[in-house]
């Protein structure tokens, strides 16, 4: 009798979760954005056999399964990666045409809030499965007193982080799909909400996700680096990991004892990906074809099973366990926001006023090399973060972000700082981000390269906001040159600087922008002294600083 009720609860949680995926929501339209960021090299021309699939990044640890399934079916799967929100900003903008014959985001419920999406996809069908958890360190989760964390809800994971109990890492809802679906499970869970999520459901959570994200100290716009900040945090510094329940139990597996995530599956429920695998319109009939061969292929009960054991998502196909340690007991679905305005409305509303605000110092190289071309696409690059073009308003500098620009040479030429209001402030969020555009235009390129002297003028200007302010903030540099140091301080001069800050200082990442002749040595390295990542900019300059955005 146990192992039916097991049977039928796992059927009944399973069935609500496609349920969910597979529904059409009621949506009203949105322009969007000036276009998506997605992987270079683009998308070839249409080739027999070949699948372009538009991806979610972490669809990598399914390498071994589509190898398999190319020998099998004959069909090649050709990525390219991008964002959920980013990459449903390409389909139904028309950007994805002819570009590529399939979708395979975590989830398509944010796609389908736009109703043109209904023209766009043909056909769709969920591969696996994996909801929204909280890895809990162990040490943690007993000073917390939940036991072995499965009777857990959100109010209690709210409590814990508003009482300074539990500090969490979380990527980024505006570049993550786990970051988006983490804050609608939020939202939901504490509105209460039986049916889709309204503007009225988000303004009676308000005063609880603000509780609840006192406790986010780390951000990142992908659950790889966040994973990596995790492991380098102090202990005491960062508890547990917001992510998908498949990823939290993926790190455990490389993590040391110490380390080690209790995963926790929040009671009143989760919002889960299902990995739809998603036909589009626009696909020519061979291509359909191989659509389905590898549709049938990924459905297989074997196949399923090794999906599992390989990726730690749970299978779709009826009859098919999860792999060891996955858990099958139910958890319901929380409703997703009925419209795109209130989806975007929320994620606002995180970037502006939910979450901790930030810090930056944006280092910039604006020596002689820089002329002409190159300082005209600086200009037009950080001139999109004072929210020229941005439609939904989540990639400009949010409020109460406070922004200094320091531009170099062979010394620094200036630095100046902005903050930007709240929301309801006096004067409004526009005339500050005005003026941050004017700082920007007036930028001028002449001089040197003295790149290591002014990367520690960047730090000793963090110290003394700090130091002034004495507030919390998620505190990130910013460094773009196109460029090799060439004056002043070399990068063993550097090392030794970053050896002699204090503990808090030292972990302030530095996130390098690689653009023109840029030397990447010195830049990795940088990236590696600070705990930051390297970012190209030398096809995009406006992608790699957007980019950024979600790891500040």
């Amino acid at each position: 009798m146990a192992g039916r009720a097991g049977r039928t609860g796992r059927r009944t949680w399973l069935t609500a979760v496609l349920a969910a995926a597979l529904a059409t929501a009621t949506a009203c339209t949105s322009t969007a954005d000036k276009g998506p960021k997605v992987s270079d090299p683009p998308a070839e021309t249409a080739r027999p056999g070949v699948l372009r699939v538009l991806a979610g990044s972490e669809l990598q640890d399914l390498a071994p399964i589509l190898e398999d399934a190319r020998k099998e079916t004959h069909v090649t799967v050709q990525f390219s990666w991008t964002g959920t929100l980013d990459g449903a900003d390409a389909v139904t903008s028309g950007q994805a045409d002819g570009k590529y014959d399939a979708l395979w985001f975590p989830s398509n419920q944010y796609l389908h809030l736009d109703e043109s999406s209904r023209t766009k996809v043909l056909s769709e069908s969920p591969v696996m499965v994996s909801p929204v958890s909280v890895g809990v360190r162990s040490s943690v989760l007993g000073d917390l007193g939940w036991g072995d964390g499965s009777k857990v809800s959100w109010a209690q994971v709210g409590e814990a982080a508003a009482a300074g109990k539990l500090q969490f890492g979380m990527a980024d809802p505006s570049r993550s799909n786990s970051g988006f679906s983490t804050l609608v499970a939020v939202a939901s869970a504490y509105s209460g909400a039986g049916a889709a999520l309204t503007d009225a459901d988000v303004q009676k959570a308000t005063p609880q996700l603000k509780q609840f994200f006192t406790g986010q100290k780390l951000t990142s716009g992908s659950s790889g680096w966040l994973a990596q900040a995790y492991t380098r945090a102090e202990p005491g510094q960062v508890g547990a990991l917001v992510n998908y329940e498949s990823v939290l139990l993926s790190l455990n597996r490389t993590l040391p004892p110490q380390q080690q995530l209790t995963v926790v599956r929040p009671v009143d429920g989760v919002v889960s990906a299902t990995y739809p695998l998603s036909l589009l319109a626009s696909t020519a009939p061979s291509e359909r074809d191989s659509y389905q061969r590898l549709m049938a292929y990924l459905l297989k009960p074997e196949v399923q099973k090794r999906i599992s054991e390989v990726t730690l998502r749970r299978p779709v196909a009826a009859g098919v366990a999860p792999a060891a340690g996955l858990p099958t007991d139910a958890r319901r679905e929380l409703p997703f926001p009925g419209t795109r305005a209130v989806a975007d409305g929320l994620l606002a509303a995180y970037q502006n006023d939910l979450r901790r605000p930030s810090r930056t110092v944006y280092v910039l190289d604006t020596s002689g090399s820089m002329e002409g071309s190159r300082i005209a696409s600086l200009k037009a690059a950080l001139g999109r973060l004072t929210g020229a073009d941005d439609t939904r308003g989540v990639r400009r500098f949010r409020n109460r972000e406070e922004v200094t620009l320091l531009s170099f040479a062979s010394t620094v030429k200036w630095a100046r700082t902005h903050v930007v209001p709240p929301t309801g402030g006096q004067p409004g969020p526009q005339a500050e981000l005005a003026s941050i555009n004017e700082d920007v235009q007036s930028l001028s390129a002449t001089g040197g390269t003295a790149l290591y002297d002014s990367l520690e003028e960047a730090y000793r200007v963090i110290e003394r906001q700090q130091a002034a302010a004495k507030d919390d903030r998620f505190t990130s540099i910013v460094l773009m040159t196109d460029g090799e140091s060439n004056a002043g301080a070399t990068d063993a001069d550097f090392k030794r600087f970053h050896d002699s800050l204090p503990a808090s200082e030292k972990r302030i990442p530095v996130f390098p922008i690689k653009f023109g002749e840029a030397a990447v040595s010195q830049l990795q390295g940088i990236a590696d002294v600070s705990g930051g990542k390297l970012f190209d900019g030398t096809g995009s300059l406006d992608g790699a600083f957007e980019e950024i955005r979600g790891y500040q």
